[in-house]
């Protein structure tokens, strides 16, 4: 059967807005699933990528890799998903899946680079795979995932990017009860670092620049929020903490943050700032602290990423927007003017033309 032909949202160069532009999705094959997408988180990569801000775009570009859907078609080898059920696709879609780290379960780490959802060689088509702006995809069912009847399918598709990128180290380094866990920053990712290290069961402490947020803090569960300027304010929390996860994508003071560590200490990065930080010996030497950086997680912590949420009452905050207000939502994402992430709604796309 002919490839399908799908709309979506896409970017044609560097400088030109998001626009309605038609697309082929690829008819399923036996192991296939494609779901109609419903919801489609709003991920600060995107509109890295849409802009070249990584110098490696190649367009037209349709970003998202926060996808909750339903299916509506699968293979006839597929056996984990049946059609109607909610399922949902985060930052990759394949990966070579026969080197060390495939096989452990760590497809965001393969060793010949996972394929990624959007602006990823596109193994079946040819050219680059495009992403979730749009009104549907097909995906190997070995990367989808099943979104928990529990879970509010809006607020569950920033879970596939930002809810995975915190909780994997959080769960990769073991923090849980006894625990001081700092978090710093409080944006899409930093505001699921502190739900998460709350159920996981830590004592947590959120640091942010901005005074206007330790109510919010507080909120979302922290049990301390200490203002990052106020240096006597950090000074109180030298080496006593056992894990601080780092989701700034700013320019920072780093070693303020390796300050905070007690002996074995882990500091993990999360956020991804453009220039290099300047890390000081002296923080990490004395007296022997970790500094350490993860990405996504695999498959099948993903997967027990959303069934922990689901149990645990754990969703993003969300500002729901129609795919015409995608460029507006870029421009208040510079501004961080989002608490916390923004969820595109793509019954919306059906009105654009394309």
């Amino acid at each position: 059967m002919p490839n399908s032909k799908a709309k979506s949202y896409a970017a044609q160069a560097a400088t030109d807005a998001l626009a309605p532009f038609e697309i082929v999705r690829r008819e399923p094959g036996p192991s296939d699933v494609e779901i109609e997408i419903l919801f489609c988180g709003v991920c600060h990569s995107d509109l890295h990528q849409a802009r070249n801000e990584w110098h490696n775009t190649v367009y037209p570009c349709v970003p998202g890799h926060e996808i909750v859907g339903r299916v509506t078609r699968i293979g006839k080898s597929v056996t984990k998903f049946k059609v109607g059920e909610t399922t949902g696709v985060g930052c990759m879609v394949d990966s070579c899946r026969t080197c060390e780290n495939c096989k452990a379960g760590n497809e965001q780490y393969c060793l010949a680079f996972p394929v990624l959802t959007y602006n990823g060689a596109d193994k079946a088509l040819g050219g680059m795979t495009l992403g979730g702006y749009s009104s549907s995809i097909v995906v190997d069912e070995a990367f989808v995932l099943r979104i928990p009847a529990g879970l509010d399918p809006a607020a569950a598709a920033p879970l596939l990017c930002a809810g995975i990128t915190t909780y994997s180290p959080l769960h990769h380094w073991k923090v849980g009860p006894g625990q001081k866990v700092g978090i710093v920053g409080l944006g899409g990712l930093g505001h699921m670092g502190v739900k998460f290290a709350r159920a996981l069961g830590a004592h947590v402490v959120l640091f942010t620049t901005s005074p206007d947020k330790v109510k919010d803090g507080l909120r979302l569960g922290a049990h301390e929020v200490v203002v990052s300027k106020n240096e006597d304010e950090m000074k109180k929390h030298h080496g006593s903490f056992n894990f601080v996860l780092d989701a700034v994508s700013a320019q920072h003071d780093i070693n303020a943050y390796l300050m905070l560590l007690k002996l074995d200490g882990t500091l993990c990065l999360v956020g991804a700032p453009e220039h290099p930080l300047a890390v000081s010996a002296f923080p990490l030497l004395f007296p022997r602290r970790n500094f350490a950086g993860s990405a996504i997680g695999g498959i099948k912590e993903t997967q027990e990423m959303l069934d922990f949420c689901a149990k645990s009452g754990i969703a993003s905050d969300i500002e729901i927007i129609p795919i015409q207000k995608i460029n507006d939502a870029y421009g208040r994402l510079l501004k961080q003017d989002v608490r916390y992430r923004f969820v595109i709604d793509m019954a919306s796309l059906k009105n654009a033309a394309a």
